[in-house]
C-alpha cells in the first residue's frame, strides 16, 4: 500500500510524515511518502492534505500545480480513493471560506462553510488552540478505538460549519460545537491534528490506513 502525502507549500509536513511512517511500519502498511509530483498522487492508495495558515492561501497553493489538483480531483472524485483533510487540508472541502476574503469557493467536496469561530464570553480565546476531548456522533471504522479518553491537539481560528450534520463523526464545546471530525464516502477529515496529537492521533491515523469505504 502507498500513502501520499500532498506537498503543496503548505503543511506540516515533517510531522505528518514521521507519524504516518511509524503507523504504516508498526502495523505494515506499506511505505509513505511526501510529495508534489503529481504523478506519485495517480498511484497512490491513500492520499492525505495537510493544511496550515489561511484558507485563500491554501487553496491558491493548491491550485497552483494544475495537474496535481487534476490528478487529485479525479483520484479522489471519480476512482473513490480513500482521503483524509487535515486542520485547513479539511476546511478546503467546504464550499466556501470566509477568510481573509468572503466568500471564496473551496472545492466543495463536502457541503458547509469554514466561518470563523465566535466567542460566547470575554474568557474564550481565539484562536483555539490546545488539548480538546472528542464527543462522537455515531460509530465508524474511523473512530475505532478513540473514546472521549482520548484529547486531540487543536489550533484554528476558523471552523467548518456542515451542511449536513450527519457528515460529522465528532465535534468537541469549544464556544459552541465545532466539527472535529467528518466523514462522506471515501472522503474524511479532521479540525484537530492528528500527527500532534501523540497517541490519540496514531489512532486515528491507523483506522485511515486500514479504512476500506
Amino acid at each position: 500500500m502507498k500513502t501520499v502525502i500532498i506537498d503543496y507549500g503548505s503543511g506540516n509536513l515533517h510531522s505528518a510524515l514521521k507519524s504516518f511512517q511509524k503507523v504504516a511500519n508498526l502495523s505494515k502498511k506499506g511505505n509513505v511518502k511526501v510529495t508534489s509530483d503529481p504523478k506519485q498522487i495517480k498511484y497512490a492508495d491513500k492520499l492525505v492534505l495537510p493544511g496550515v495558515g489561511s484558507f485563500n492561501d491554501c487553496l491558491k497553493g493548491l491550485k497552483a500545480n494544475k495537474e496535481l489538483y487534476y490528478n487529485l480531483t479525479e483520484r479522489v472524485l471519480k476512482e473513490g480513493v480513500p482521503f483524509l483533510g487535515i486542520c485547513v487540508g479539511l476546511q478546503l472541502l467546504a464550499d466556501y471560506g470566509h477568510e481573509n476574503v468572503i466568500n471564496t469557493p473551496g472545492l466543495g467536496w463536502l457541503g458547509g462553510e469554514v466561518k470563523k469561530i465566535c466567542p460566547q464570553n470575554k474568557d474564550t480565546k481565539i484562536p483555539h488552540m490546545g488539548w480538546n476531548s472528542l464527543i462522537f456522533d455515531k460509530e465508524h471504522p474511523l473512530t475505532k478505538k478513540l473514546t472521549s479518553e482520548n484529547d486531540m491537539y487543536f489550533v484554528h481560528s476558523y471552523h467548518f460549519d456542515l451542511n449536513d450534520i450527519n457528515d460529522r463523526l465528532a465535534y468537541v464545546k469549544y464556544s459552541g460545537d465545532l466539527t472535529a471530525i467528518v466523514a462522506k464516502n471515501n472522503i474524511c477529515g479532521t479540525q484537530f491534528h492528528p500527527e500532534k496529537s501523540q497517541n490519540s492521533g496514531q489512532i486515528l491515523i491507523e483506522n485511515f490506513m486500514n479504512w476500506c469505504p
